[in-house]
């Protein structure tokens, strides 16, 4: 980006804007829009405005009315809540929704954990099983969101840590322990 005020983040195939607009004035932004929508063009690439999403982040009580974003006369559709690299993201920026997604996905995973317990396997095989399919859930972004997010939030993951030690046998790291140590 040409701008202080605009962020541009690549990783393989997605590319993420971010922009800082003061006083009303977007225009950096909605500048940097246009030149990677040149860019994309002169080399040969297609942006898929079906994935093309805005999401506006503004605390204020009465936020003014932004006129929509048009990328080569394409209307970009708003959101208020985007994944990005498996982080959900809310306008509100806070991690229900992410927390939510995290604890459902570890559960359905404490199925087999339950599965593999009632084969007999060994404890340390269970423990290999729980940290490489459970625990890599809760660590994925875990230092984006865990140091904002409410002890309620906090509460229904670790909840699924205590279940997991149950069905083991043994103790594991908190998610405290998980996120200290990253």
């Amino acid at each position: 980006s040409k701008d202080p005020s605009v962020k541009l983040l690549k990783f393989a195939d997605d590319t993420t804007l971010i922009g800082l607009i003061n006083d009303g004035d977007e225009s950096a932004y909605r500048q940097e829009v246009k030149e990677l929508a040149v860019w994309c063009s002169h080399n040969n690439l297609e942006l898929n405005m079906l994935k093309t999403v805005e999401m506006i982040v503004d605390f204020r009580r009465n936020p003014p009315t932004l006129p929509r974003l048009t990328i080569m006369d394409s209307t970009v559709t708003s959101v208020e809540t985007f994944r990005f690299l498996g982080t959900t993201l809310t306008q509100n920026l806070k991690w229900d929704n992410h927390i939510d997604l995290i604890v459902k996905k570890a559960q359905q995973r404490l199925y087999f954990l339950r599965q593999l317990r009632k084969f007999n396997l060994p404890k340390e095989l269970l423990k290999q099983f729980y940290s490489a399919i459970i625990e890599s859930i809760f660590c994925t972004s875990i230092t984006v969101w865990f140091s904002s997010a409410t002890k309620t939030d906090l509460r229904r993951p670790q909840r699924i840590v205590r279940t997991a030690e149950r069905i083991i046998g043994t103790t594991l790291p908190t998610l405290q322990d998980l996120y200290s140590s990253r």
